[in-house]
């Protein structure tokens, strides 16, 4: 049995610790655009991905509007095909086990990552589209989705570092 100096016992619990941080964020990333597409485009229709630049009151706007609808659900399946994929390798290396805290707690991270960034590029810099397009004054609620971005991100963080072990 070999004795490990300290600072590499430190670095090697360290490294387990962060080892679920990339796939929870990426899990999260992939569930949020999910309950974005699905709730905000598809079930309430309140936008699409390039709403506010192809409008959805022509048939090829919606067909325009859907394909991009589709291109970016695709995206958000990667980032969850992704994050198994780096869970299911982490598991299988035979680290320690991810608790449900920690894992969710940085999937909520990533959901909320996912919002501000969606946010502040799509709402705010290339005006792609708005939270609800179908509003003459949108700001409230795009600013509303950020504030449930930066909640998302502190409340994840906490949770999981909480459950460290």
């Amino acid at each position: 049995m070999s004795v490990r100096p300290p600072g590499e016992v430190q670095r090697s619990a360290q490294k387990q610790r962060a080892s679920y941080l990339a796939p929870g964020v990426l899990l999260g990333i992939g569930l949020g655009g999910f309950v974005d597409g699905i709730l905000l485009h598809q079930i309430l229709q309140w936008h699409h991905m390039i709403s506010a630049e192809e409008p959805t009151s022509t048939v090829l706007g919606l067909e325009r509007n859907t394909l991009g609808d589709g291109l970016f659900h695709a995206v958000t399946w990667v980032a969850v095909v992704v994050g198994v994929a780096m869970l299911w390798s982490r598991v299988r290396q035979g680290g320690r086990p991810a608790s449900a805290g920690e894992l969710w707690g940085w999937a909520l991270v990533g959901w909320g990552l996912f919002n501000l960034v969606e946010g502040v590029v799509n709402h705010h810099i290339l005006e792609l589209h708005h939270v609800r397009d179908d509003l003459d004054a949108p700001l409230g609620w795009d600013l509303g989705f950020l504030g449930l971005g930066a909640a998302l991100v502190i409340g994840g963080y906490l949770l999981a570092r909480r459950s460290l072990p």
